[in-house]
């Protein structure tokens, strides 16, 4: 009989990477990020709810994380669930479920800063010059001269997964 542990997870790393390496010499790196969830509850008010997850990073895949993600950048992570068990400092015994990532797309556009990094008036500069220039597509006409084009802006926030 078969069975799957898969996870695929979007969403914003909640701290900076943490880098280490175990006694054998292999890279670790952890991180955290968190998904969001929105619905209309009974009375059609909007609730949103998010959830923390631990990631887990090894070999390559932990050394690129550490040197690319940064707090708040956006991240597709896909793995599989893992939980650790381990008796405390006070004898009692500890667990913890992670994802062990083995597959990860940054979805924050390279040289762009996350919204933690930016103060209130870059944010709103940044957004402005983002929808100016990414909402042109250069295309050339049939002169052979050079025009702008509108195209539809996505907006990642609003892929209901």
């Amino acid at each position: 009989m078969f069975s799957l542990n898969r996870a695929q997870l979007i969403g914003n790393l909640t701290r900076d990477p943490e880098m280490r390496y175990v006694p054998s010499g292999q890279a670790v790196c952890s991180f955290g990020i968190a998904t969001n969830r929105r619905w209309k509850d009974k009375d059609g008010n909007n609730q949103d709810q998010s959830e923390f997850h631990n990631i887990v990073a090894w070999s390559k895949l932990a050394e690129i994380a550490n040197q690319y993600l940064k707090r708040g950048n956006k991240v597709y992570i896909e793995g599989r669930l893992q939980t650790r068990t381990w008796d405390g400092q006070d004898g009692s015994k500890k667990n913890r479920t992670e994802i062990v990532a083995e597959n990860m797309i940054f979805l924050t556009p390279k040289g762009a800063q996350s919204d933690d990094n930016l103060s209130e008036g870059s944010k709103e500069d940044t957004k402005n010059k983002v929808s100016e220039t990414d909402n042109k597509k250069e295309k050339k006409d049939s002169a052979g001269e050079k025009k702008d084009e509108d195209i539809d802006e996505i907006n990642l926030d609003e892929i209901p997964f």
